[in-house]
């Protein structure tokens, strides 16, 4: 099971906060102790291993938690480590309570960590992310009650929106008669405001320069008297009472330009669409250097995404008759805090009068460009890469234009996990004895989410509803321990049309480099690079000749670490590479090569230092607008085609949507993605014409990525761009796996199947 594993992981934290007696043993040791009596099922050792945490340290960590008002940073959190320390003893305890069957002293302790431990954290480094301990009580709470995570989101919501007591005189601020653009396009930029009044009365209240008007609005002054403003801004921004965060994120002492874009998201939230592009327009015009930081303390630009969010929503709801152009915010040196320099053009943001019939969703002609002649291949091969006169770039399979429309695709069964060792290779899985593998040809669509299969619900397999969605290319990963089934794969190629973008680990998770999970892979190791090369070789020397190959994929977010050492070395890591690059080309000249970076974090150094991986892939997940700036970044440092090898969002929302609303916002995620993927593909000219594609993330859901693999997990495990505000990174899938009774048959339809159906097949 995945407890021990978590438990073994807390240990590469840091030591607790404050004083230690020196007979006193550390929090972080009495916690490794209690996950391995937890793991024995020797409850009597780890009650008396609670007493000794709570004794010693339980009365700091009370204190520390009353300090917090929201999870700490990633920078602060060694400060309270003893409050994640005593909160996950006790979480163990009430785990194995639970599971030995003494369910309400279990719920008591769970509720005792929820009223004390809110922030509490504990830290998993295969994800590079924090898992919420009270989140993960309550979700432990309702399996004891019986409710499943899909019954607990079907809850109903009782939601606010903003009513403005002064919405502004200007559905779209011209601001050219406000003010002045001065040094448009260059690092000085900068709007200079010459009617002050005009401009606050035109934008309305919550919109800068109005700073008065919400104070004067009785909605402000009602929920205040109501109490419905208490606690930090932080904690409003998934509340389902968007009139009390707009008021909060209004007044927060926060910069103006990330107050904007909040201001913005509770907006789109609440479905006025207009005026969060008021918001957003704003924060591009008066703030577009703002810089922000993400849930791994790495910087985060505003401006630019409230740019992008300006283009999706007026793509997204062309029935607002709007139209924004010429703008672009230009970030270098993004990755530098302190020494980046942003130059801005605002452009021009309109309101369109005299076309509203003719603008449909979806049926908008795209204003397409010449391809010009080729100017460059990747390659002679039956796969490569064309890159045109006019700087547009094409993948060719066969010499025919091939736009990448891909699913990552391990159909995991529910119960089995790589952590515990009881991972099956999906290819091998013939629970029925019958002779077909069970996923590809067996699954079966639950239309009446009863968790049986009646007699109008057909045996149809993953290969055919994929083929119907209009799937061409499966993203897999290759492992030695698992044996692929090339029969399979070719028959999957010739009948279903699907081709094979094998991917490599390359190091990652110290896979293939013979290092230990403790040590990690090191790029400037020889013993590690010959191994993984003598992996990488394998691979490519059993699969190089079949058919269905597209692609080498080399790595999977490896410049952010994790059991390697990427991210403090990432020039030798692109070094790697580049040589493992070669060596591929040397042995297979047919098919490109390309890395899966992790968004584009040191980009810079993969430009300089990889010239022979042919194209750049990256897990990118910025949120429902698409990828913003990172096909213009793309371009400049690296020069390549490039495509998304991860894109998608869960179908839970947590406590802020009910279970249907979460589905249709992960089906607008998805669309709201792929457009931005298709309109920055070759031939569309306000595109960057880099995009060669994308590889949706992923087509079931996988319920060993939390905790348990035999509980689907609604535990928040990180803050991230999603319509719930947290990964929730068992619930990615196209599909669901119902109540888990008839895995891996059951296939749970979402909206976003039939989303894509639209767009992939159209």
């Amino acid at each position: 099971m995945r407890i021990f594993f978590l438990g073994v992981l807390c240990l590469f934290l840091i030591s607790p906060y404050g004083t230690v007696h020196a007979q006193q043993r550390s929090s972080t040791e009495i916690v490794r102790q209690a996950w391995e009596a937890s793991n024995k099922g020797d409850l009597k050792t780890l009650s008396a291993l609670v007493d000794e945490i709570v004794e010693g340290y339980g009365q700091k960590a009370e204190f520390l938690s009353k300090e917090l008002r929201g999870f700490p940073a990633r920078a602060d959190f060694h400060n309270y480590q003893v409050v994640s320390d005593v909160a996950t003893a006790l979480f163990v305890k009430a785990e194995l309570l639970m599971n030995q069957g003494q369910k309400e002293e279990a719920k008591k302790e769970f509720r005792d960590i929820i009223a004390k431990y809110r922030w509490a954290q504990c830290f998993d480094p295969s994800r590079g992310a924090y898992w919420s301990i009270a989140e993960k009580a309550q979700d432990s709470i309702d399996r004891i009650d019986g409710k499943s995570p899909v019954e607990v989101a079907q809850k109903h919501i009782s939601r606010t929106k903003p009513v403005l007591a002064f919405p502004g005189t200007e559905e779209v601020v011209d601001y050219s008669r406000y003010g002045q653009f001065l040094n448009v396009g260059q690092a000085n930029y900068h709007y200079q405001i010459t009617d002050e009044q005009g401009l606050a009365k035109a934008v309305g209240e919550g919109i800068y320069p109005n700073i008065m008007d919400v104070y004067k609005d009785p909605g402000y002054k009602k929920a205040l008297k109501q109490g419905r403003l208490q606690g930090t801004h932080w904690d409003f921004v998934n509340t389902p009472d968007l009139q009390a965060a707009f008021y909060k994120w209004y007044t927060a002492p926060e910069s103006w330009g990330l107050r904007l874009f909040y201001l913005g998201v509770i907006f789109e939230k609440a479905g006025m669409f207009a005026q969060a592009i008021k918001a957003y327009d704003a924060l591009v015009v008066h703030f577009p250097s703002t810089i922000g930081w993400t849930y791994w303390q790495t910087p985060w630009y505003p401006g630019q995404a409230a740019l992008y969010k300006i283009r999706y929503l007026i793509r997204m709801h062309p029935e607002l008759h709007m139209e924004f152009y010429g703008a672009k915010i230009h970030i270098s040196n993004p990755d530098d805090p302190h020494h980046y320099v942003t130059k801005t053009n605002p452009g021009s943001l309109k309101k369109l009068r005299f076309m509203a019939i003719a603008r449909q969703e979806l049926k908008l002609k795209p204003v397409m460009m010449p391809l010009g002649d080729p100017v460059y291949y990747s390659g002679e091969g039956q796969v490569r890469f064309v890159k045109y006169s006019s700087g547009h770039w094409q993948l060719l399979v066969d010499n025919k234009p091939f736009l990448i429309k891909g699913m990552a695709y391990m159909p995991t069964k529910v119960g089995q996990s790589p952590d515990d060792g009881t991972m099956v290779d999906w290819m091998q899985e013939d629970d029925r004895h019958d002779g077909l593998i069970a996923a590809p040809y067996e699954a079966w669509v639950d239309k009446y989410g009863d968790n049986k299969r009646h007699p109008d619900e057909p045996v149809v397999g993953d290969l055919q509803l994929m083929k119907d969605m209009g799937v061409n290319t499966l993203r897999i990963y290759y492992q030695t321990y698992m044996k692929a089934d090339k029969p399979f794969l070719e028959k999957m190629y010739k009948e279903y049309g699907l081709k094979v973008a094998l991917s490599n680990f390359a190091g990652k998770y110290a896979i293939g480099s013979g290092a230990k999970w403790s040590e990690g892979t090191d790029y400037e190791n020889p013993l590690h690079q010959k191994h993984m090369l003598d992996y990488i070789r394998t691979m490519v020397m059993e699969f190089k000749d079949e058919p269905y190959i597209l692609m080498w994929i080399l790595g999977n977010e490896n410049n952010y670490g994790v059991a390697s050492n990427a991210d403090k070395k990432p020039v030798a890591y692109f070094k790697f590479i580049n040589e493992a690059a070669r060596m591929i080309k040397s042995i297979d000249p047919n098919h490109p090569v390309a890395v899966c970076n992790g968004d584009t974090l040191y980009l810079d150094k993969f430009g300089k230092y990889a010239p022979d991986v042919d194209a750049y892939g990256a897990n990118v997940y910025r949120g429902n607008y698409g990828f913003g700036s990172f096909w213009d970044e793309v371009a400049e440092l690296a020069g390549k085609p490039a495509f998304i090898t991860e894109y998608g969002a869960p179908a839970y929302g947590g406590m802020s949507m009910s279970y249907q609303e979460a589905q249709q916002a992960q089906a607008d995620y998805h669309k709201g993605n792929w457009m931005d993927i298709l309109e920055n593909s070759a031939g569309y000219k306000e595109g960057d014409g880099n995009s060669v594609g994308g590889m949706a993330f992923e087509w079931l859901d996988e319920w060993w990525k939390d905790y348990s693999p035999a509980v689907h997990d609604t535990k928040a495990d990180a803050v991230g761009p999603f319509p719930g505000g947290y990964y929730f990174e068992e619930w990615f899938g196209i599909f669901g796996q119902g109540n888990g009774s008839d895995s891996p048959y059951l296939r749970e339809g979402r909206k976003i199947y039939y989303t894509y159906r639209e767009l992939w097949k159209s």
